[in-house]
């Protein structure tokens, strides 16, 4: 038997969201999703919205900055990765480069050499090309930028054999 839930009401909506933000960074996109899932009324997702922006339960530079580093530390995911995570949730591009340029290169460049040896230590194979062909396409998988990666790689490559 299927039934459709009712639709709340925005005050409940918005006490309903201002928690979501308050347990955890949340931008736009992530509370509208919310909002149309609790079948709120399209007509109403602004307001609520608009009222989060204002009482800076969201704020999507904040959000940028706070995502970025959990996918970086956490997830090991390179910018390629975190930046189209990020613009699939609607965040600006401003926002984006803003949170980019938190990131220290040296410690960036630490985190893919680190993450490539690991990978290294569980690759089977003997033969330098196929050693190399993986550890590429494991590295840019992750989203690290394939220029980077490749000098990355012949190093370690180069320090192997």
């Amino acid at each position: 038997m299927s039934y459709s839930k009712k639709t709340i009401p925005i005050k409940e909506a918005l006490s309903k969201s201002q928690q979501l933000c308050s347990i955890k960074e949340k931008c736009a996109s992530d509370i509208r999703k919310k909002l149309f899932d609790w079948k709120l009324p399209d007509t109403e997702h602004n307001t609520v919205i608009e009222l989060l922006t204002k009482d800076k339960f969201i704020d999507e530079q904040r959000y940028a900055q706070y995502f970025t580093k959990d996918k970086l530390n956490y997830n090991k995911w390179g910018k390629v990765k975190i930046e189209y995570a990020l613009k699939q949730k609607n965040i600006p591009d401003e926002y984006i480069k803003n949170a980019f340029a938190e990131i220290s290169e040296t410690e960036y460049e630490k985190l893919l050499e680190s993450e490539l040896n690991k990978k290294l230590k569980t690759i089977k194979n003997n033969d330098e090309y196929t050693i190399k062909s993986k550890l590429i396409r494991f590295a840019t998988s992750r989203g690290f930028e394939t220029g980077k990666v490749f000098v990355i790689v012949t190093e370690i490559i180069k320090n192997e054999f």
